[in-house]
């Protein structure tokens, strides 16, 4: 009974983590229509490429019993087809500074995963301390793989938009951690259940940051339309006052005119009074 309940709590997180690895491709598909990736960040694709290659290889029967941790292959074997997926795209439209820096962060990250593979393949010769050394290495690449949405939530507190940390990412996120960790306790390993214990809580601060700034957002997009909108009405106040004032003063010319027609008048009129006497 428990190791069913164990492998349900596995094909949960597996839909979890299919949920979390597709999200991104609402956020590649405006950076395919706008050929441009614009203020996105490229770390977090690129240490979940890392955490779903070392742990493919961390489930395989090289280093897992068997296929004790077979859901654990499945979803990040798919994960890492949909991050090289997302890491090319954001290739093809960066700047040609955005490209280096992919490449310097990409090319390593293969490396060392390759590195890790073939030590504990040919160095370790048990299934334990072949668990112990990738499941090490593992959950550092999880932790920073968990912690690089820091990086977005630092943007998100200086503009105080959520413009640029998607709510379905940090929601799936939390969603698969909690998931993942409940199945790392079920499984008694650590290196699955210990990264999980760090994704969760940041998964909850993203969504807290998430509800606090998409309401701060809104309420800074109206002042700035009436800010564009006041200075128009001005102007059009403005003009109106203006014509109002020349129409005043064409008014006061032309009495002043008829003012003095009459006074000439009346002079004219005096002299020929004068005269006749």
């Amino acid at each position: 009974m428990e190791e069913k309940f164990r492998m349900a709590v596995g094909i949960m997180g597996n839909g979890a983590s299919m949920l979390l690895y597709s999200a991104p491709i609402l956020t590649f598909s405006r950076v395919i229509r706008k050929k441009s990736t614009e203020e996105f960040s490229c770390v977090p694709y690129i240490l979940a490429l890392f955490n779903c290659s070392l742990y493919t290889w961390y489930g395989l029967p090289v280093v897992s019993y068997k296929w004790e941790n077979f859901p654990v292959v499945t979803i990040n074997g798919l994960g890492i087809l949909f991050e090289l997926s997302f890491i090319m795209i954001y290739f093809y439209f960066a700047s040609p500074n955005g490209k280096k820096k992919v490449a310097m962060l990409t090319i390593p990250v293969l490396l060392i995963s390759s590195l890790v593979a073939t030590l504990s393949a040919f160095v370790f010769h048990d299934h334990h301390h072949r668990k112990a050394f990738v499941g090490s290495v593992g959950l550092v690449a999880s932790v920073a793989m968990y912690g690089s949405p820091l990086v977005a939530m630092k943007q998100v507190i200086q503009t105080k938009s959520v413009e640029y940390m998607p709510f379905y990412l940090s929601f799936f996120s939390f969603l698969a951690s909690s998931l993942w960790m409940a199945y790392g306790l079920l499984s008694h390993d650590l290196f699955l259940a210990s990264p999980n214990l760090v994704g969760s809580p940041l998964g909850i601060v993203q969504l807290v940051l998430y509800c606090i700034y998409r309401k701060s957002g809104t309420k800074l997009e109206q002042p700035q339309k009436w800010d564009l909108e006041k200075p128009m009405q001005n102007l059009q106040a403005k003009d109106v006052n203006d014509e109002n004032l020349i129409q005043y003063l064409k008014g006061y010319e032309e009495k002043d005119e008829d003012k003095a027609e009459q006074q000439v008048q009346l002079v004219v009129n005096d002299d020929a009074s004068i005269g006749k006497n």
